[in-house]
C-alpha cells in the first residue's frame, strides 16, 4: 500500500512537501537512498520532490546481481528520503539504465540509453520519456548520427539550459581510455558528437561529466590527474562555443575529493546544494554525498563561480577545509609598468592543484586556494612580458595577501629580471626551480616569432673581475641552451656575461649582493 501511494504521488506531487522549503542539508536524509550496492548518477526531479540514481547490481533488479544498472527512486518525506523503489520495467531493462536529466518544466525525463522490445539495450544514444497520470512513460529512443561507446559504462548529462548532450565514452577519435564528448542540439536534430579535446581529457579516464546550470562550467571526474584518490571531480570554464576551448582543470578540493573514488558531481543550484557519489566510508561502492554552501553565500557564486564556493565558505567559517588546510587569499592589482594603466590578465597559480584568477576591467583580481603548499605563479596579458613569481604561504600566520603586478609591454629595450633562474654556488649548473620561469620565456618566444633577445649576466663585486665576468658568460650560454632544447632558434638568442659592472643595488650586504646576482633578458627585436 505504502509503495503504491509513493507511486500515485511520484507524477501528481500530492501529500509532499517541496525540496526546496524543506532543505534536505544533512548527509543522513541520504541514509535510504544509500543502499549496501554501488550507487551512481543522482539527480533530482525539478520539483525537488523525487530523487533519482541508478544501483547496480542488485539483486532486484531487471537482471538480477549481473543487472550493470537499473534506476530507483526515493520520495522527499520532509525529513528524509523514503526508502528505496525500484523504477519498474518501463524505465529498466537488462541494460544499463540512468537518467541524464529532465525538461525544466519535469515533463519530460532524458535516459542514457536505447531501449528495445527484447528487453536490452538496442542502438546506443539517449531516449525520452514522458511523464503521465501515475508513471512514466516507455522511452523513446532519439536519434544521434554517429553515437558510439566501446566501454562498458554509460554515464551522460543532458542540459536543457543549453541543450547539450554531455557523456563518457570510448569512441571516434578518445585519447585514452574514456574521453568527454558533447552534442548540441542544433535546428531540432542532434549532431555526431564531437570530442572535448586535450584541454579535459587525457590519456586516462575521465568519466561521469555534467554541466552547472547555466551550462558555462563542466564536471567531470578523471584519475589522469594528480588528486587526493583514484578519481577526482574537476571543473573547467568553457571558453566558446565551439564546445573545444576550455580553462584549465582546477580539482574540487577537500570537501568534495577524497583518496576514495569520486563521480557523478552534479550542481542544483536552486536547491543550493550538490550530489556526487564517492567510495568514501563507504562498504566499497559509491554512496551519494550531499554538499550545500552556507545561506548567506549568493546563488550565483554557487552556478557561476564553482572554483571559489568550497574556498569562500571556509574562510567565512574561518576553520580548516581539510586536517591542516586553510584557506589562504590573495588580491591585488596589474597594471601597465609604464602608465600604471590597469590590464586585463590572467594569473595562474600551480601547486598540485590548479587554481586561476583572472583580472577584469579595471585590473584586480582575487583568488582562494589552501594555504599547505608552496606555488608558482605566472601572471600574462596580450601584448604584454608575462611575470613569475614563487609564493610559499605555508609560514604565513595572515590569511590574505596583497600581490601587484607591473607588466612590461612587449617592445624594443623591455628589461624582464628572471629572478627565479638559480644556479648551483659557483657554477653554471642550472638548479630544476629554473625551469618554470624559463618555460615562460619560451612560451613568450613561441608566441612572438620575429622577437629576439639579449641574455645578460650578472654576479656581485665580490672575489675577481675576470671570474665573475667568466662566470656570467658561462651562465647566460647555459640559459640559452635550455631555450634551444625546448625548439627556439639559437639565433633569436644572443648573450652576454657583464660580471659584477653593472650593479642594480650596493655590495654591502648580503640582501643587496643577493640582487646582483641575476640574469636578465632584453627584447632587441619584437
Amino acid at each position: 500500500m505504502i509503495q503504491s501511494v509513493i507511486r500515485a504521488t511520484l507524477l501528481t506531487g500530492a501529500l509532499l512537501p517541496c525540496l526546496l522549503n524543506a532543505q534536505p542539508l544533512s548527509q543522513k536524509a541520504f541514509d535510504h537512498p544509500n543502499t549496501p550496492y554501488d550507487e551512481q548518477a543522482p539527480i533530482i526531479s525539478p520539483d525537488g520532490k523525487v530523487l533519482y540514481w541508478t544501483v547496480a547490481n542488485h539483486p532486484d533488479n531487471i537482471a538480477g546481481k549481473r543487472d550493470a544498472g537499473d534506476i530507483w527512486y526515493s520520495v522527499w518525506t520532509g525529513e528524509a528520503w523514503s526508502l528505496p523503489l525500484h523504477g519498474g520495467t518501463l524505465i529498466n531493462d537488462a541494460a544499463y539504465n540512468a537518467v541524464a536529466g529532465f525538461s525544466n518544466d519535469g515533463d519530460r525525463m532524458y535516459l542514457v540509453s536505447h531501449y528495445s522490445k527484447e528487453g536490452v539495450a538496442g542502438t546506443q544514444g539517449i531516449s525520452v520519456s514522458r511523464k503521465g497520470a501515475t508513471e512514466w512513460s516507455a522511452p523513446e529512443n532519439i536519434s544521434i548520427p554517429y553515437f558510439l561507446n566501446r566501454s562498458q559504462s554509460t554515464q551522460g548529462f543532458l542540459s536543457t539550459a543549453v541543450e547539450a548532450y554531455v557523456f563518457a565514452a570510448e569512441s571516434y577519435g578518445t585519447l585514452g581510455g574514456e574521453d568527454v564528448y558533447v552534442s548540441v542540439l542544433n535546428a531540432g536534430n542532434w549532431p555526431e558528437p564531437r570530442n572535448l579535446g586535450p584541454a579535459i581529457n587525457t590519456p586516462f579516464q575521465e568519466m561521469s561529466p555534467s554541466l552547472s546550470a547555466d551550462g558555462e562550467y563542466l564536471f567531470f571526474s578523471s584519475n589522469g590527474r594528480k588528486g587526493y584518490g583514484s578519481f577526482d571531480v574537476y571543473y573547467s570554464k568553457r571558453l566558446d562555443d565551439t564546445w573545444t576551448k576550455w580553462s584549465q582543470p582546477v580539482n574540487m578540493g577537500a570537501n568534495v575529493n577524497s583518496e576514495g573514488r569520486e563521480l557523478f558531481y552534479r550542481t542544483l543550484p536552486q536547491f543550493r546544494m550538490a550530489l556526487f557519489t564517492s567510495t568514501l566510508n563507504s562498504d566499497g561502492y559509491g554512496d551519494i554525498k550531499v554538499y550545500r554552501p552556507p545561506p548567506d553565500l549568493k546563488d550565483s557564486l554557487f552556478v557561476q563561480l564553482p572554483d571559489t564556493i568550497v574556498k569562500m565558505v571556509e574562510i567565512m567559517r574561518d576553520k580548516p577545509i581539510s586536517g591542516n588546510e586553510k584557506l589562504f587569499r590573495v588580491f591585488g592589482r596589474v597594471t601597465d609598468a609604464r602608465t600604471n594603466v590597469p590590464l586585463r590578465a590572467t594569473l595562474t597559480f600551480h601547486s598540485d592543484s590548479v587554481y586561476k584568477a583572472t583580472a577584469g576591467a579595471d585590473g584586480r583580481y582575487e583568488v582562494f586556494f589552501p594555504s599547505v603548499n608552496a606555488y608558482t605563479l605566472r601572471v600574462e596579458a596580450g601584448g604584454y612580458v608575462g611575470n613569475f613569481e614563487k609564493l610559499d604561504v605555508r609560514t604565513y600566520e595572515m590569511k590574505a595577501l596583497e600581490m601587484n603586478f607591473k607588466l612590461n609591454p612587449i617592445e624594443i629595450g623591455a628589461t624582464v629580471n628572471l629572478k627565479s633562474v638559480l644556479f648551483q654556488q659557483s657554477t653554471f649548473t642550472l638548479l630544476p626551480d629554473s625551469f618554470d620561469e624559463l618555460d615562460l620565456v619560451v612560451s613568450l618566444l613561441s608566441s612572438n616569432p620575429k622577437m629576439e633577445i639579449l641574455l645578460s649576466g650578472h654576479t656581485d663585486n665580490r672575489g675577481n673581475p675576470q671570474h665573475n665576468q667568466r662566470l656570467s658568460q658561462k651562465r647566460v650560454e647555459r640559459v640559452k641552451e635550455y631555450l634551444v632544447s625546448k625548439g627556439i632558434n639559437a639565433r633569436r638568442v644572443a648573450e652576454k656575461g657583464f660580471g659584477g659592472s653593472k650593479p642594480i643595488a650596493d655590495n654591502n650586504t648580503e640582501e643587496t649582493r643577493r640582487l646582483n646576482r641575476r640574469v636578465e633578458f632584453t627584447i632587441v627585436k619584437d
